[in-house]
């Protein structure tokens, strides 16, 4: 029997060719924005439809027609495996839809253009450029002493795709990596490795410190007062995971006295990030606005991981970034 697939209209527009390309026995189901599936070219609502496999995509995101597309997906007569463009699975909806009995695939697609923001913005503080060209328009002749990564120590909180891509090209400077994950063992890129439990003693040792743990009922908040009282004078604090693992009046007292160097900023508690938020203006705080992911590459990558996983899907063969009910929370 044909495995039947799901996936919004602009986002078939756009893979369709490549799709039939691969021969799978498979029937697609489009569906728009006002979360409705096309069959045999009639509107037909989601809860009189069977789904196999259905892709979120990048299009959704680009559309925002998220809601749409969630209330969908927990319409649907009944849903094997929901595929989508997300890396964190905080949102509830997910766990909805994981107590359903689906299951649920997240994406890896954003870890490379991720990774390269955070070397970016580190690089960005540890280099003098802004002087370096205030002394070019100057003419003035005077040297520019910079910190070299190589070295520097690195603590990655949460070793997912994301943290795996930053601390590959952490060490290709040279620098130490250190990584807190739920198994602590060590790989090319990892030259220590430990679990929550063991921040106390990781935390002092690190000169940059990156957030990319899954948001959790463990992780809300832990960058708190406690946390910020560990950490090195100086440190950089990066986060790329989500704004809810900080508790942002600690972080800003931290930077007021020091603790901190700086700290750069991508997600938010609130997003959009209100305009009276103190975060905006805080002379020590680079902000962007959730924006870490948006590396020209991601797109394809997103696609490529579909195309790999819905054959695998009809295949019979394990599935990418599935992700265990059990940390879908």
């Amino acid at each position: 029997m044909p495995v039947t697939v799901g996936m919004y209209d602009k986002s078939l527009a756009h893979i369709g060719d490549r799709l039939n390309a691969l021969g799978l026995d498979i029937i697609v189901h489009p569906f728009d924005k006002s979360g409705q599936f096309l069959i045999d070219g009639t509107a037909t609502a989601p809860g009189d439809v069977d789904i196999d496999y259905l892709w979120l995509s990048s299009h959704i995101n680009a559309d925002n027609a998220q809601k749409a597309t969630f209330d969908l997906a927990l319409a649907c007569k009944s849903l094997g495996v929901l595929q989508t463009f997300n890396a964190g699975l905080d949102n509830p909806v997910y766990k909805q839809i994981s107590d359903k009995g689906t299951r649920i695939c997240n994406s890896s697609a954003q870890g490379v253009a991720i990774a390269e923001y955070v070397m970016a913005q580190v690089m960005s503080i540890t280099h003098p450029v802004a002087q370096q060209r205030a002394q070019q328009a100057a003419k003035e002749w005077k040297i520019t002493p910079f910190r070299e990564l190589s070295r520097t120590h690195w603590l990655i909180v949460g070793y997912g795709p994301i943290g795996q891509e930053i601390a590959k090209r952490v060490k290709a400077f040279g620098a130490g990596t250190t990584v807190v994950r739920r198994s602590p063992s060590l790989s090319e890129f990892v030259d220590k490795a430990g679990t929550m439990a063991d921040l106390s003693a990781l935390l002092p040792q690190a000169d940059v410190i990156v957030l990319a743990c899954p948001l959790t009922d463990a992780t809300r908040g832990f960058a708190g007062t406690a946390f910020f009282a560990m950490v090195k004078p100086g440190a950089i604090l990066v986060n790329i995971a989500r704004g809810g693992l900080i508790d942002d009046a600690a972080l800003i007292a931290a930077l007021d006295a020091d603790r901190l160097e700086t700290a750069v900023l991508d997600v938010f508690h609130k997003e959009p990030l209100p305009e009276d938020d103190p975060l905006w203006s805080h002379p020590k705080i680079r902000l962007t606005p959730h924006t870490s992911f948006a590396g020209d590459g991601g797109r394809g990558r997103w696609d490529q991981l579909f195309l790999d996983n819905i054959s695998h899907y009809v295949k019979g063969e394990p599935l990418t970034q599935e992700v265990k009910p059990s940390d879908i929370v």
